[in-house]
């Protein structure tokens, strides 16, 4: 199941990463990312931003928790789908692990091959997936 899975998930073109504050608060905002074996990756870009320093980054550093949902809706509510992995997050500001993190953005983003992402990396190890409905009921063509 989970090849098939992350099959799906490393196509999606946006995800929606949630983290946890220190106090319990949910944080939740959309995101580009990509998937190496059991690992997601995702970067600070550089959209306009007011610091490096987001809130992502820091319920990250506090909780080491954090999820991402990707889905697809359509008015045939037959071919709805959503995939959820939920792994401990970490972040990365430098070294070889972040070298190749940007490299696989920049290999899926063609926006980050004109602007790389000058930011840290989070990168999630996997834990657990979640799909529905599950992968054996997707049409093969998706």
């Amino acid at each position: 199941m989970e090849s098939v899975v992350a099959h799906r998930l490393d196509a999606a073109r946006v995800g929606r990463l949630a983290t946890v504050s220190s106090d319990g608060h949910p944080h939740v905002v959309p995101c580009c990312f990509s998937l190496h074996g059991a690992i997601l990756y995702s970067a600070v870009d550089a959209k306009p931003k007011s610091s490096f320093k987001l809130r992502r980054i820091s319920n990250i550093e506090a909780s080491h928790f954090a999820s991402l949902l990707v889905d697809d809706y359509v008015e045939d509510w037959s071919l709805l789908w959503w995939i959820r992995v939920d792994g401990t997050a970490r972040v990365l500001e430098s070294g070889s692990e972040y070298d190749q993190a940007i490299e696989l953005l920049v290999d899926k983003y063609e926006q980050y091959r004109r602007q790389r992402p000058p930011g840290p990396v989070i990168a999630i190890d996997i834990t657990r997936w979640r799909a529905w409905p599950g992968p054996e009921s997707w049409p093969s063509s998706s």
